[in-house]
C-alpha cells in the first residue's frame, strides 16, 4: 500500500503552525521592544506598529485559524519509491512530501483574507511588508510552479563514498517541461551573478567538466528523475546506478530500518546510521576511553518521524544502541509513574521531569570520567566532605529516588515563582543533611507546622533584599519553592487533586499509544509565557493575545528509556520541531568538533609517521639525505614492491603516491599534506612536513614538523602554501 488513509483531518499542519507562531512571536517581540523604549530616547523602529493598525493581532488569529482548518495536506506515505534507489553506502536520509499544493492553498487563503480584512490589507500594502510582501508572494508562486513538475516525495541523503560524504537530492519527474522552468528560475535567482546551480541533461552530463573548488549544486534532469549533487562524480555514479536499476540499499540493515519507519504512514522522516558515522572517525579517536565510558560509542540509528498513531498525528524519535545502554547513556531510567506532577500547578508555563536510574551511581560515573583525565578533579569535593563531616554520596545522593521535576510559574523578576520536586528515600536523614549544610552556610531557617505538614523557610542574605526559599517533605517527596506560600500551594494541589498531573488538558496532550508512565517529560504553555511577558509592557495587548489564543493546547514531549534505545514522542508539533532544532543545534556542532578532533589526531599521527620515515630514509640513502617529497617516501607506482631511493615504500600510497611531488598537496582525513625540503646538489639536509585543513569545518589547526622531530601547530584558516623550517619552529610545540 502506497498510502495510509487515516487521519484525514489531522494531517501534519505543524509547519504552518510553526510559521504562524513564529510570525506572531516576532510581532509581539517587536511590540514589546517598542513599548519598552524609555521616555526621552529615540523610538526603536519595529516591523509592526500595533497602535497604527489596531485589530491586526486579532486578524492574525483569524488567519491562523483558517490555515489550520482549510488546508488540504498531502496524504501520508506508507512506502517510498525513492528509498530503494539510494546507494548502499547511504548513512543519512530525510524525506519530505511535495508541499507545493499546500503552499499554493496557503497563499490563496492569505490573499482572500487581504481582500476581506481592511486592517490586514492596510498593513500589507503600507506597512513593513510593502516591499518584501510582493517578493514573498512571487517566490511562493514560483515554488508552486516548480512543484507541479515533481513527484509526491523529495529525498535528501548522504552517503559515505570515498574520503568525504556525498550529498544527493532526489525526486520523481511528474511531467515534461521541468528543464525550461528550472533554468529560468536559476537565471532569475542568479541575476547578474554566477548561477549557484548548474542544470544538465543526460547528454551534457557525459561531457561536463568539474569546476572544483567552486561550490555549486549540479542538477541532472532525466525523463524519470531529477537528481542534485555537489560534484559530478556523485551524480555520474548515481546515474549509472539508476541505469542498472540497482536497489541494494533496502537490503542493508539501515535501509530496512528506514523502510520500517514508513509503516503506518509517515509524513516527514529523517534518519542517520550513527554507527557508520562513527566508523568514519579514525580508530585512535573512536577508541578514546572517555568516549567509551559515556556509552554513546554504541549508538546505532537515529530516526525521527511524523506519522499517525492511534488516530492522532504524532512525532516520534528513536535513538537506538547496538546493545544494552551503559555509562552516561544508561542514566535515563525505565518509564515510571511521575508522581511529582501531582505537586505541579496548572498555571505552570514550563515544567520538566526526569527519572534517573541511580543518582549515587551517576556520581560514581562522573567521578570516573573526570578523574580519568584529571586525577585531582574531585579534590575540592573531598576536602569539603571532610570539613562538613558529610559524604556526598551516602548522605545525599543515596537518599534521592531519582525523580526530579522543575516548574516555572512566573519567570518575571524580581519575584519569580518556581518549584523543584524530588522523590526521596529517607526524608528524616535527608533533613539532617540539609540542616548540616544550612548551618555551615550560615543561612537562617524557620520552621512551622500547618495541617500536619512541617514547612521550612530559609532566608538567604542579599545586598538589596533577602531571598526566601521554602521546603517541605510530603508523601515521599521534597518540595522546594520560591517561597513558603508557593510550597504550601503545591501541597494543597497534591491533596485536592487539582494539580497539572490530574488535569484533563494535560492528560489529553500526552502522546497516543503510550502509557502514562515515562522516563522524562517536558511541558510548556508558550502562549501563557508570551502573555505574561507582554503584560509588563501592554496589558491590553496581552488580553488580545489571550483572546486570539483561546484555549491553547500545551506542548508535551515524553521520553522513554528502554534497554537498548531511548524513544521520544509528542503530539505537540510546534514544540517537537523546536526540540529537533535544539537537538540539531547541539548535536551538529559537537559532531563537527568530534570530526575535527579526529581529523587533527589523524594528522598528528601522519606527521609523526613521516618523521620516522624521513629518519629511516636518510639512514638508508645517506647520499640523498632526507626525501624531497611524499612520493619519494611512498611505494613504487609500478606495483613491484621494491624499495629504492626514488620510491622507498616507507609510507602508504594514500599520501605517498606518484602525484605527491614537491609543491603538491595531497589529501587525507580532511587535511592536505606536503613536504618542503632544503636540498643542495640532490642532497637534502632539512625538511618541513605540513598538514593543513582542507576547509575550516575539517580542522581548526595546521601542523608541521622539521628534521628536529618536534610536531608544532598554529590556529587560524587553512594554509595556501607550505611554510619554511624557520617558520615552522616559530609555531607552538604540541604537548
Amino acid at each position: 500500500m502506497g498510502y495510509s488513509q487515516t487521519l484525514p483531518q489531522q494531517r501534519p499542519r505543524y509547519f504552518i503552525k510553526c510559521a504562524a507562531v513564529t510570525a506572531l512571536i516576532f510581532l509581539i517581540a517587536s511590540a514589546c521592544a517598542a513599548q519598552a523604549t524609555p521616555a526621552g530616547q529615540p523610538e526603536i523602529p519595529w516591523p509592526v506598529d500595533l497602535k497604527k493598525y489596531p485589530g491586526l493581532l486579532e486578524e492574525f488569529g483569524h488567519l491562523m485559524e483558517k490555515l489550520q482548518h482549510n488546508l488540504q495536506f498531502p496524504p501520508v506515505r506508507g512506502q517510498s519509491r525513492l528509498l530503494p534507489l539510494l546507494p548502499q553506502t547511504t548513512i543519512a536520509y530525510a524525506a519530505f512530501p511535495n508541499y507545493g499544493d499546500v503552499t499554493h492553498q496557503a497563499l490563496k487563503i492569505f490573499q482572500q483574507e487581504l481582500q476581506a480584512s481592511p486592517v490586514l490589507r492596510d498593513w500589507w500594502q503600507h506597512g513593513e511588508p510593502v516591499t518584501a510582501g510582493p517578493k514573498l508572494e512571487d517566490s511562493l508562486e514560483k515554488a508552486y510552479q516548480l512543484s507541479q513538475y515533481l513527484g509526491e516525495e523529495i529525498v535528501v541523503s548522504g552517503a559515505a563514498e570515498g574520503r568525504e560524504p556525498s550529498l544527493l537530492i532526489l525526486a520523481e519527474v511528474r511531467k515534461p517541461g521541468l528543464q525550461q522552468v528550472l533554468q529560468q528560475m536559476v537565471k532569475d535567482l542568479a541575476g547578474k551573478s554566477k548561477p549557484p546551480v548548474r542544470v544538465l541533461d543526460l547528454r551534457e552530463l557525459a561531457t561536463a567538466e568539474d569546476r572544483r573548488p567552486t561550490q555549486e549544486l549540479i542538477v541532472l534532469l532525466r525523463p524519470d528523475f531529477v537528481v542534485g549533487a555537489l560534484d559530478l562524480a556523485t551524480l555520474r555514479s548515481f546515474n549509472a546506478r539508476l541505469e542498472r536499476n540497482s536497489r541494494e540499499f533496502v537490503s542493508t540493515p539501515f535501509g530496512q530500518r528506514v523502510a520500517q519507519a514508513y509503516e503506518g504512514g509517515a509524513t516527514l522522516l529523517a534518519a542517520a546510521d550513527l554507527q557508520k558515522l562513527l566508523n568514519q572517525v579514525p580508530p585512535g579517536a573512536k577508541q578514546d576511553q572517555t568516549f567509551q565510558r559515556t556509552g554513546f560509542a554504541d549508538v546505532k540509528y537515529l530516526v525521527w518521524e511524523h506519522k499517525g498513531v492511534a488516530g492522532q498525528a504524532a512525532s516520534q524519535m528513536e535513538l537506538s544502541f547496538t546493545g544494552p545502554r551503559h555509562g552516561v547513556a544508561s542514566w535515563l531510567a525505565a518509564p515510571a509513574p511521575l508522581g511529582s506532577l501531582d505537586f505541579v500547578s496548572t498555571k505552570a508555563i514550563v515544567a520538566g521531569t526526569i527519572v534517573l536510574r541511580n543518582p549515587a551511581q551517576i556520581f560514581e560515573d562522573v567521578k570516573e570520567i573526570a578523574t580519568a583525565s584529571n586525577p585531582n578533579a574531585f579534590a575540592t569535593i573531598t576536602q569539603s566532605e571532610e570539613a562538613l563531616k558529610l559524604n556526598l554520596k551516602e548522605d545525599l545522593l543515596k537518599l534521592l529516588g531519582g525523580e526530579i521535576t522543575l516548574e516555572l510559574d512566573n519567570p518575571i523578576p524580581p519575584d519569580p515563582v518556581w518549584k523543584a520536586i524530588l522523590r526521596v528515600n529517607d526524608p528524616n536523614r535527608l533533613q539532617q543533611t540539609l540542616t548540616t549544610l544550612l548551618t555551615a552556610a550560615h543561612f537562617g531557617a524557620e520552621q512551622s507546622d500547618v495541617g500536619g505538614v512541617t514547612y521550612h523557610a530559609v532566608r538567604i542574605p542579599a545586598p538589596k533584599k533577602a531571598t526566601e526559599i521554602g521546603y517541605a517533605f510530603v508523601d515521599g517527596y521534597l518540595i522546594i519553592g520560591s517561597s513558603q506560600e508557593t510550597v504550601a500551594e503545591s501541597v494543597r494541589l497534591h491533596k485536592t487533586g487539582e494539580s497539572l498531573g490530574k488535569s484533563k488538558k494535560f492528560l489529553a496532550s500526552l502522546p497516543p499509544g503510550h502509557a502514562s508512565e515515562a522516563s522524562a517529560l517536558l511541558y510548556q504553555d508558550p502562549i501563557a509565557m508570551m502573555t505574561q511577558r507582554l503584560r509588563l509592557v501592554s496589558p491590553e495587548m496581552a488580553e488580545s493575545l489571550s483572546q486570539v489564543a483561546g484555549q491553547s493546547t500545551p506542548a508535551v514531549v515524553c521520553a522513554y528509556g528502554e534497554e537498548s534505545a531511548i524513544r521520544q514522542a509528542s503530539t505537540s508539533a510546534t514544540l517537537d520541531a523546536g526540540v529537533v532544532l535544539v537537538v540539531a543545534a547541539i548535536a551538529i556542532p559537537n559532531l563537527l568538533r568530534s570530526r575535527i578532533a579526529a581529523n587533527e589526531a589523524s594528522t598528528v599521527g601522519m606527521i609523526r609517521t613521516v618523521n620516522v620515515a624521513q629518519v629511516t630514509y636518510a639512514a638508508a640513502y645517506p647520499q640523498r639525505g632526507f626525501a624531497p617529497d611524499l612520493a619519494t617516501l611512498g611505494p613504487d607506482p609500478g606495483g613491484t614492491g621494491a624499495a629504492s631511493a626514488d620510491h622507498a615504500g616507507l609510507i602508504d600510497a594514500t599520501l605517498g603516491n606518484a602525484s605527491c611531488t614537491a609543491g603538491k598537496w595531497c589529501t587525507k582525513s580532511g587535511f592536505r599534506f606536503t613536504i618542503k625540503a632544503v636540498c643542495l646538489q640532490q642532497q637534502c639536509g632539512q625538511f618541513v612536513v605540513v598538514g593543513t585543513p582542507v576547509a575550516s569545518n575539517t580542522g581548526g589547526r595546521s601542523f608541521c614538523s622539521t628534521s628536529d622531530g618536534v610536531i608544532r601547530f598554529t590556529t587560524g584558516p587553512p594554509l595556501t602554501a607550505p611554510v619554511s623550517a624557520s617558520e615552522c619552529r616559530a609555531w607552538s610545540p604540541l604537548q
